[in-house]
C-alpha cells in the first residue's frame, strides 16, 4: 500500500519538475517528428536493402542506427533548444494554445510515414486566393523551412558518405566527404524554395486565414524568431550534421 501511494504521489509531482525547455520540445512535436524521421528512414533503407551489395548496405544501417539513434537525438537537440533559447515561455505559451497544437497537429500528419507515401511524386497544387497567398509568403520568410529540409538532406547524404569512406579507406578523408556535403546547402535550399509556399499551403490547409496570421505573426515576432533560430540549431544538432558518424558518442 505504501508503495502504491508513493507511485501514485510521484506520477502527480513529475509534471512539475519539467522545466518549460522540457516542456516546450514536448508540446512542438519534437519527439514525434524525431520518431516520423526514423520511420521514413526505415522505410529507405528497406528500399535500398535489394538495390545495394550487402557490405554497402550493411555498413549505410549500421551508420545511420548510430547517427540517428532515437535518444540520443532528442539529447543532443533539446539540448541545443536549451542552449539558444533563453526564454523558452513565449513559445510554450503559443503551442500550448489551441491554435498552437493544431499547427503542431498538421505539421505532425503531414510527415506520417503514410502521408510521405500517399505523396511521393509530388504533393498537389493548392489554389488560393491573394489573402491566403500573402500570409503564406510571410509564413515562408518566417519559418526556417529551407533551412530544415537542406539539414535532413545533408544528415542522410554524410551517412552515405560515412559509409562509402568505411567501404574505401582514403576516398574521402581530410573532412572532404563533409566538405562536398557543406557546398550542397545552397543548392537544396533552393530546391526546396521553388515549391515552398505551395507545401505550406498544404500542409496548413486546415487552418483559416486568421489562424494562418495569427501564425505567421507569431514566427515574425522577436519571440517566434528567437524560437525558430533555437529550432534550426536543435535540428542540425539533432541530425548531427556537419560530425562524422565515428565521431558520435554510443
Amino acid at each position: 500500500m505504501r508503495r502504491l501511494f508513493f507511485s501514485l504521489l510521484m506520477f502527480c509531482v513529475l509534471p512539475a519538475w519539467a522545466d518549460s525547455h522540457d516542456q516546450l520540445y514536448k508540446v512542438a512535436g519534437w519527439a514525434e517528428q524525431r520518431a516520423h524521421f526514423n520511420d521514413a528512414l526505415s522505410a529507405a533503407q528497406q528500399r535500398y536493402r535489394n538495390s545495394l551489395p550487402p557490405a554497402v548496405y550493411q555498413a549505410l544501417v549500421d551508420n545511420s542506427s548510430k547517427r540517428f539513434a532515437a535518444q540520443a537525438m532528442d539529447q543532443r537537440a533539446e539540448a541545443q533548444l536549451r542552449k539558444n533559447l533563453a526564454d523558452p515561455a513565449p513559445a510554450l505559451a503559443f503551442f500550448q494554445s489551441p491554435l498552437g497544437r493544431k499547427i503542431v497537429a498538421a505539421e505532425l500528419l503531414a510527415t506520417r510515414r503514410d502521408q510521405l507515401a500517399k505523396n511521393a511524386q509530388g504533393l498537389p497544387k493548392i489554389e488560393a486566393d491573394a489573402t491566403r497567398s500573402l500570409i503564406i509568403g510571410h509564413l515562408a520568410q518566417a519559418l526556417p523551412a529551407r533551412e530544415a529540409g537542406a539539414e535532413v538532406s545533408l544528415a542522410i547524404a554524410g551517412v552515405a558518405a560515412d559509409s562509402l569512406s568505411q567501404m574505401i579507406p582514403g576516398l574521402l578523408g581530410g573532412g572532404q566527404a563533409q566538405g562536398m556535403l557543406n557546398g550542397q546547402r545552397e543548392r537544396l535550399m533552393q530546391q526546396i524554395g521553388n515549391d515552398l509556399n505551395n507545401t505550406l499551403l498544404y500542409v496548413y490547409r486546415d487552418l483559416s486565414d486568421p489562424e494562418l496570421e495569427e501564425f505567421a505573426t507569431f514566427a515574425e515576432s522577436p519571440e517566434g524568431k528567437a524560437y525558430y533560430q533555437a529550432a534550426l540549431a536543435a535540428i542540425r544538432a539533432g541530425l548531427a550534421v556537419g560530425q562524422s558518424t565515428s565521431s558520435l558518442t554510443p
